[in-house]
């Protein structure tokens, strides 16, 4: 190839580099734009139909325009289509579609506006912008009751609200974000019998599995970590590092419930991976001790103004999503009176 082609195909790189730039502002902006326009709708028909007094009359009438709508316009205008406008103005304000716009699709505003809980809503909503999720991902998170599994979900709603507001504003993610009560460990197969030892093995055989249940950010470091105090040595269970934390994460595995000594272990680590492997600009190591059975009120008590371990629960297998629900109201209404 002689310089001329060799110039050529580098300018001919650049401009499509250029193209695709555009393309991508373009696609952000046509999103952004339909978005506005389903939801300003959505808005225009709710205060239509509460002019009304009676719904059941309204949505006869919006029956009605869709038909004629859909005449004129086509099929994206469909009673179905209307509706959910209708449900996306009743879900979000215009503050949060200017803002949100630019990174969620229609679809993801459809997906949201179906959770009724107004704090459960705000939580993937801001979740979902921060991470990026597709669609098809959002939908994964709450069919899993990410909300009710998540380490904040017992936390007073102003404390939910201010970690919620905070990723929002600064795009800093907490930790009681990223952690949660309850971790679903369906894919390791194990017999009802097993040690420790082969749980963790289990875990790094199936270690893709394991950092998807975990979450985003995770990246998997070391396995049985040697850390040496006065001569004695201790072994971590598994050493992960968090990105958008900025933090080395311990994880120790447990059979049977919490126990306050496994608490006064974990410290230890902690404060030896602080001295001897934090790297500059990074923020202290933190702790999760994962247990296979659940002691919320000992924990609870234990871990009141604990803020670099976290204590959660592991299970081989799925439960019904009610036993998640139930586990998380007990969780609140000890939270409630510790606090």
């Amino acid at each position: 190839m002689n310089d001329i082609e060799l110039r050529s195909k580098e300018i001919i790189s650049g401009v499509l580099q250029i193209i695709d730039t555009a393309r991508n502002r373009v696609a952000i902006y046509v999103n952004a734009e339909t978005t506005h326009l389903f939801y300003e709708i959505g808005k225009y028909l709710h205060l239509e139909i509460l002019k009304e007094n009676r719904a059941e009359y309204g949505y006869r009438i919006v029956a009605t325009v869709s038909q004629q709508l859909t005449m004129q316009l086509g099929k994206g205008y469909t009673y179905t289509a209307l509706t959910r406008m209708i449900k996306v103005a009743k879900a979000f304000n215009d503050e949060n579609i200017a803002t949100l716009s630019q990174q969620l699709s229609w679809s993801h505003f459809i997906e949201l506006s179906g959770i009724e809980n107004e704090l459960k809503r705000k939580f993937y909503t801001e979740l979902c912008a921060f991470d990026h999720w597709g669609v098809r991902v959002l939908r994964d998170k709450i069919d899993s009751m990410m909300f009710e599994r998540s380490a904040i979900a017992s936390r007073p709603e102003e404390i939910i609200n201010d970690d919620l507001q905070h990723l929002c504003d600064k795009k800093e993610i907490s930790p009681d974000l990223v952690f949660k009560n309850t971790y679903v460990l369906d894919f390791l197969q194990l017999s009802h019998h097993y040690s420790e030892s082969e749980l963790e093995q289990a875990l790094i055989d199936n270690i893709q599995a394991f950092i998807l249940e975990l979450g985003v950010g995770f990246a998997f470091l070391e396995r049985q970590k040697r850390i040496s105090v006065d001569s004695v040595d201790y072994h971590l269970d598994l050493l992960f590092y968090h990105r958008k934390l900025h933090r080395l994460v311990a994880i120790d595995l447990k059979l049977g419930k919490f126990k306050p000594k496994y608490k006064s272990n974990m410290e230890l680590y902690l404060r030896w991976l602080e001295v001897n492997e934090m790297q500059p600009g990074e923020e202290k190591p933190i702790g999760l001790l994962l247990c296979s059975e659940g002691n919320t009120e000992h924990i609870e008590l234990l871990m009141l103004d604990e803020k670099e371990i976290k204590v959660a629960q592991y299970l081989t297998e799925l439960p019904s999503k009610q036993w998640f629900a139930d586990k998380l109201r007990r969780a609140v209404e000890i939270a409630k009176m510790n606090h």
